[in-house]
């Protein structure tokens, strides 16, 4: 994070106090009519991130990133999130907002607001201790429906500090709209929570990849604070300073101070000058600019082109929002250096930049440390590093073993917030904001009988059940612990997750089983899963948990004897197969086939017994056994029981590897990436061969001599990326491997065939979503051209279920 803090503004604006201001006069503030004027200006300061990759380009243009899980945050003093179910096939959503239960009156700017199809909105701008009421009522091409049932929210009650939060349209419009909301509006709540001055700050906060003014955010910025500054003589800051002590941090801050001026003026922002109850009202429009009769202390800017996540914890490459916005929250209301910009006038953090006991240093030479006693205890380094923010704190590489919320860099994958106790809250203590202060202990109460204790959801993840190629039932359990507890999964193919599965809501204090059905998976990949469970007492995460989908194999052979491969299909409610007897990519007829009995699955079709007509490989999962099922054309003529496998091992494909006429069998472990090669003479095992293992990540797919040296090959598909991968064989030893072409993951590579009989085998590949087939036609590994095949029927797959 490099600041870039400087004065652009510092022209004569002389607000004049007294009965010219008393219009925006905020709650709280003490300074008088006669006040004497102030010079005022606007700070910017801009936040870098430090990626941890080298070769990282950050980006310029908006990211489009998935619409994050809401989990509504606790009212403030000014706001509380409206949150409501969605409803099926609706456009956007309507909102009212008003003090009475009858809404016969409203908040100003919430009556029938649009929020479009956010499931949830932060109201703004209340009075503290309120209560207000709010419903919504949905809307499709068709009209407006009925309301939905009325809610209530009590806004915090507590007097103390007071952030008012705008939200620009770059956040209201925005897809994840609520999520961004409440993300801010938790980050208010520490900073509201912390401290108790009785006056309100007013922040603008912006989503976007420009400044206030429109101006594009310099490529690598993290954020941006537009803010107000006063220029203060030195006498009339540190008295207020002075005056304004509360705390012990303070008693030790103002004696730090005694001595010589250290620079003519000091330069404090609007909100911290208010504070320490100088009259510094907010004086900056929407576009940066600074003038009188200017609503905001400040305008955040969070770059939409980074990487964010708006709910905790963040992913190991993206950036906390949260994080974020608290630092720029705190250069909003008062922290900051001078140092970085152009002029010599202190602000109030370089009055206790110390580098070593009695020896101030408010230079970029040497070392600088913050202390409130004198520089004899260095409670955190500042940093020096020009290409960081001079004002804040000295930071290590990522990841950091202290990533603070003021560091100079940031890094993606961390989080940390401010507390009483954290730097930054200590240093907003001793510049005037006053911390909260511990009440006086209390009698020692009567005993009553005991509440149902309440506290964050405990919860637990299961074992994954139902899993299939292309889908799996998430299992866990919750006990909300006597609170309205949101639940849902996490998953993906690494501990990142990536993707989540519906909220769904639980109370009581039991534990309650849960589950959730998810579709649209890649096949023959390791999936991480995890329980997620919230309540206003916290977040719960489960323990990381795996399964792994079968890869998605088809069979091909030719089945009704024109010496051109066909597809076998299969109902996915009854088990039928059916035979697409195929010219090249073309349908020319059909026929019925044998429809498997529960458990068993094929592995495969080849001429087993030598008599011309393709046979059925079929396997057994759950027991090891195959059985060979022989026919004529699709006609089923005899079976016999092949070798059994052990456990964890599948059959996988067949082919001709040891050259003796006969089929074999190629078995395959999913766990250990473990293959093998049974040589067979008809159903009988005669021997065996230790195939090549399968990189992590690979499955096999099919087998084909794509060479034409006269050995079967295998064909590699890796789900997560798409690449595909040749290994040449020559009788199940590895003599060579090239790179196939790279496909959709939505078009998982499922079976080889010669389909446009040109003697080089080709790749089937299949959309499970759409039904759609289509080959890839190769020379060896190189992509010649493509053409689609048919496309399935509902509730019909060329994958075995």
């Amino acid at each position: 994070m490099r600041r870039d803090f400087y004065i652009r503004i510092f022209a004569f604006v002389c607000i004049v106090f007294g009965l010219a201001v008393a219009s925006i006069r905020l709650s709280g503030q003490t300074a008088s009519a006669g006040a004497e004027r102030f010079e005022t200006g606007a700070g910017v300061h801009e936040t870098h991130a430090r990626w941890e990759s080298p070769f990282h380009l950050p980006e310029t243009s908006e990211l489009s990133p998935q619409r994050e899980r809401v989990v509504p945050p606790q009212p403030t003093r000014s706001s509380f999130m409206a949150s409501w179910q969605p409803v099926s096939g609706a456009n956007g959503y309507l909102l009212d907002v008003s003090k009475s239960n009858t809404f016969d009156s409203y908040v100003d700017g919430y009556h029938d607001l649009d929020v479009g199809d956010a499931t949830g909105r932060v109201v703004t701008g209340l009075n503290r201790g309120t209560t207000y009421y709010y419903r919504v009522r949905a809307y499709d091409v068709t009209g407006l429906g009925g309301y939905m049932e009325t809610t209530s929210s009590t806004t915090e009650s507590t007097t103390g500090l007071t952030i008012h939060a705008t939200f620009d349209s770059s956040i209201t419009n925005n897809t994840n709209a609520a999520a961004i909301e409440a993300m801010i509006t938790r980050a208010i709540s520490l900073h509201e929570s912390l401290f108790s001055d009785p006056i309100t700050i007013e922040i603008r906060f912006r989503y976007s990849t420009t400044g206030p003014d429109g101006t594009p955010l310099p490529m690598g910025t993290l954020a941006r604070t537009d803010f107000v500054i006063y220029q203060i003589s030195w006498s009339t800051y540190i008295n207020a300073l002075r005056a304004d002590a509360t705390t012990s941090n303070d008693t030790q801050a103002n004696a730090s101070l005694r001595g010589t001026t250290l620079s003519p003026n000091v330069q404090p922002s609007g909100a911290a000058g208010r504070a320490v109850g100088l009259n510094t009202p907010p004086a900056m429009f929407a576009d940066g600019t600074v003038g009188q009769g200017g609503p905001y202390d400040g305008i955040v800017t969070l770059n939409s082109s980074v990487p964010y996540q708006f709910s905790r914890p963040p992913s190991a490459s993206s950036f906390d929002a949260q994080r974020s916005t608290e630092h720029e929250v705190d250069e909003a209301i008062g922290l900051g250096s001078h140092l970085g910009g152009n002029g010599s006038d202190l602000r109030p953090q370089d009055l206790f930049s110390w580098s070593a006991a009695g020896d101030r240093n408010i230079t970029t030479s040497g070392t600088r440390y913050f202390s409130i006693n004198g520089g004899v205890t260095n409670i955190v380094n500042f940093s020096q590093d020009t290409n960081g923010d001079l004002g804040d704190w000295l930071s290590a590489d990522c990841p950091q073993t202290h990533p603070y919320v003021q560091n100079a860099f940031a890094c993606s994958g961390q989080y940390s917030d401010i507390s009483a106790t954290s730097p930054e809250g200590i240093n907003l203590d001793v510049v005037g904001y006053d911390l909260v202060q511990a009440p006086p202990p209390t009698p020692t109460p009567t005993p009553r009988p005991t509440s149902t204790p309440t506290g964050p959801p405990i919860v637990s993840t299961s074992p994954a059940t139902n899993v299939s190629n292309f889908s799996a039932t998430l299992n866990g359990t919750v006990n909300p612990n006597g609170l309205g507890t949101a639940v849902y999964f996490e998953y993906g193919t690494t501990t990142n997750y990536g993707s989540s599965t519906a909220t769904q809501n639980y109370s009581g204090s039991t534990t309650q089983n849960v589950f959730a059905n998810v579709s649209n998976l890649s096949a023959g990949a390791t999936y991480h899963f995890r329980i997620v469970g919230s309540n206003f007492a916290g977040t719960t995460y489960g323990a990381d948990s795996t399964f792994i989908t079968p890869a998605a194999r088809a069979v091909v052979a030719d089945f009704n004897g024109d010496s051109t491969p066909d597809l076998l299909v299969q109902s996915t409610s009854l088990r039928q197969t059916v035979a697409l007897y195929l010219s090249n990519n073309v349908v020319i007829g059909a026929a019925v086939g044998l429809t498997l009995p529960a458990g068993w699955s094929l592995g495969g079709a080849a001429d087993f017994n030598g008599d011309g007509d393709a046979d059925y490989a079929v396997f057994n999962f759950a027991t090891g056994q195959t059985v060979i099922v022989y026919l004529s054309g699709l006609t089923v003529v005899g079976a016999a029981f092949g070798p059994s496998l052990s456990p964890g091992w599948e059959l996988v494909g067949t082919g001709d590897f040891n050259a003796d006429g006969h089929p074999d069998y190629v078995v395959y472990k999913p766990s250990t990436g473990e293959t093998a090669i049974w040589h067979l003479n008809n159903n009988v095992f005669l021997s065996a061969t230790t195939g090549p293992p399968l990189p992590s990540g690979w499955n096999l797919v099919g087998v084909a001599d794509f060479n034409s040296d006269g050995h079967p090959d295998f064909a590699l598909f890796n789900s997560v990326t798409g690449e595909t991968l040749i290994g040449y064989l020559s009788e199940g030893t590895v003599v060579g491997a090239a790179f196939g072409p790279t496909i959709p993951v939505s078009w998982p590579l499922v079976a080889t065939a010669d389909f446009n009989q040109d003697g080089y085998p080709d790749y089937l590949v299949y959309n499970p979503v759409t039904g759609e087939i289509a080959i890839a036609y190769l020379n060896n590994n190189v992509l010649v051209g493509a053409a689609l095949g048919p496309t399935l029927p509902a509730g019909w797959s060329l994958i075995g279920q």
